[in-house]
């Protein structure tokens, strides 16, 4: 590649992020890609961590709101005295509020529904958001538009908290300011996919991207013990800190994010893969481009959001995902709920001890979403890789509903293989798949495809996410046996949607081997991708 003019680098330098002028200049060079690489994939990290941290404030803060059902009848009152603290030192003078009473409107009889009812808000209007977020962020800046959404779900998640010291007990207010919050929130995940997309190539892109999105987890794991430690405080702080820190980290995206290799000057680094032959593996259905190629040339527009869904592939990972994260999602909204209305080994556990514990479910997560990625690059099979958790996920649900009540250890041990056969596949779908299908051959090279096409995946599996929890909350009530019976039934659903991807990843898995043991030079040339 050859060197920049003069007159062009200046406009460059001036266009960089402030935080990367100051690292060149404490540096007194310019970077390197592998820097800027290891830059983006930190910010990213950060960024969408604290997203999911301050998603997971609201299902922690549910026990307190709404400490016990309406099925526990007197057995709450003395789990409310065994198990739940009173620190009524630290709890401000000026409210009656102490852990364990509740909230109204969620301390009555429907309150599960009225939560269920906020979580749906909240995940509908991210649904939708979504498939607006992508289509603007292939059109504007990431690092701008990612900052405006990390500040705006700051400010609402705090709004939500501030309940708490205005006295609020208007549902609509906390309707109305989750709702708002579901918007901004919409804006995180298809622009730190498609920052990283335009940053790293396919070369082990499960493996990497499956570590990545450890962030996810770290995220759940960090809201929801951040949450559970100031519950005492008062359940408003369980919203206001996370909201500070991810207005927080929005500024160190402002400041530090370089969106793409051009914004910065930075020369490409070309992968091996891109000038290595191809494989005949029906992976992500004949995705087998180099990701962001550099070999083509001219200006490129942004791919419509029709065109994106044509894409082959792109139906049925979102429809998959939809099943998949209905799944994940009631885990992420109910699961400390559910723990600390479930009698373990005989005895209820506090709001507080019943977060920290859920914590092990997105522990679990993050072994998953690696394990996945690297069964995924080994087997150059996503497809097969992703039904395969699903499945698994149907045995392990069942075993944690029927002996997680045995005993403290039982219950960790069944919440981790549910949490990595759970996570595993929705962690593959919403990465490599999805930067797979947004470098798709069919869009010959054009890069502006990667948000779209991340949001149309995520945001499919979202309105999954959104009818999830809100199901649980009115089932539960009744039974939370039918509630696991429905989350078995929508993993084998999600599963079943990959299987005309899983036959022709098998039909080529056999074709390849066919051709090596039938002619070696053969193997050594590239083959026709598969159109599914």
């Amino acid at each position: 590649m050859g060197e920049m003019p003069e007159s062009e680098y200046e406009t460059t330098a001036q266009k960089k992020p402030l935080g990367i002028r100051f690292l060149e200049w404490l540096k007194k060079g310019t970077l390197s890609y592998k820097t800027y690489q290891v830059i983006v994939l930190i910010v990213t990290f950060l960024a969408y961590a604290a997203y999911h941290a301050a998603r997971k404030t609201t299902s922690i803060v549910k026990s307190a709101l709404d400490p016990a059902s309406s099925k526990l009848g007197s057995t709450a009152k003395l789990w409310e005295i065994n198990y739940v603290s009173q620190p009524t030192e630290r709890k401000p003078i000026t409210l009656p509020w102490t852990l364990g009473d509740g909230w109204a409107p969620f301390d009555g009889a429907n309150g599960t529904g009225l939560l269920g009812e906020v979580d749906l808000a909240f995940l509908a209007v991210y649904a939708m958001g979504m498939y607006f977020s992508g289509h603007l962020g292939d059109r504007m800046n990431l690092r701008i538009f990612l900052t405006i959404g990390m500040v705006g779900t700051g400010v609402f998640t705090s709004l939500f908290g501030a309940g708490y010291w205005a006295d609020i007990h208007n549902f609509y207010y906390f309707l109305a300011v989750q709702m708002l919050a579901g918007l901004f929130q919409s804006t995180g995940w298809p622009s730190v996919v498609a920052v990283v997309g335009n940053w790293c190539g396919k070369k082990k892109r499960g493996l990497i991207m499956g570590i990545w999105n450890a962030h996810t987890s770290i995220g759940n794991i960090s809201g929801s013990l951040i949450a559970a430690a100031m519950l005492s405080y008062g359940w408003g702080w369980s919203f206001v800190v996370p909201g500070f820190v991810i207005a927080f980290v929005g500024l160190l995206v402002f400041l530090f994010l370089p969106v793409n290799p051009s914004s910065v000057g930075a020369d490409r680094v070309e992968e091996d893969e891109s000038s290595s032959p191809k494989k005949s593996n029906g992976e992500e259905v004949g995705l087998t481009e180099p990701l962001l190629s550099s070999s083509f040339k001219g200006k490129q527009e942004a791919v419509g959001f029709i065109e994106a869904w044509k894409i082959p592939g792109v139906a049925p990972f979102a429809l998959c995902l939809f099943f998949s994260k209905l799944v994940a999602y009631t885990f992420l909204y109910w699961l400390p709920f559910y723990i600390s209305h479930t009698a373990i080994d005989g005895k209820y556990l506090s709001s507080g001890t019943a977060g920290n514990l859920s914590t092990l479910f997105d522990v679990g997560g993050v072994v998953g979403g690696i394990l996945a990625g690297h069964i995924s690059d080994r087997l150059n099979a996503r497809a097969i890789t992703a039904a395969g958790f699903m499945y698994c996920a149907i045995p392990a649900l069942y075993f944690y509903r029927s002996y997680g009540n045995v005993s403290l250890t039982m219950n960790i041990v069944l919440m981790l293989i549910t949490g990595m056969f759970v996570n595993g596949p929705y962690a593959l779908i919403t990465t490599a798949v999805s930067a797979d299908l947004g470098t798709h051959s069919s869009l010959k090279g054009n890069s502006r495809a990667l948000a779209t096409v991340t949001a149309i995946i995520d945001g499919t599996g979202s309105v999954g996410a959104a009818i999830g929890p809100l199901l649980t909350g009115y089932i539960s009530a009744t039974s939370w046996s039918a509630v696991f019976t429905m989350l078995m039934g929508a993993a084998f659903v999600a599963g079943l949607l990959l299987t005309k991807l899983v036959i022709a990843e098998v039909g080529a898995k056999i074709a390849e081997s066919s051709r090596s043991q039938g002619s070696p030079s053969q193997s050594s040339h590239p083959v026709a991708e598969l159109d599914v």
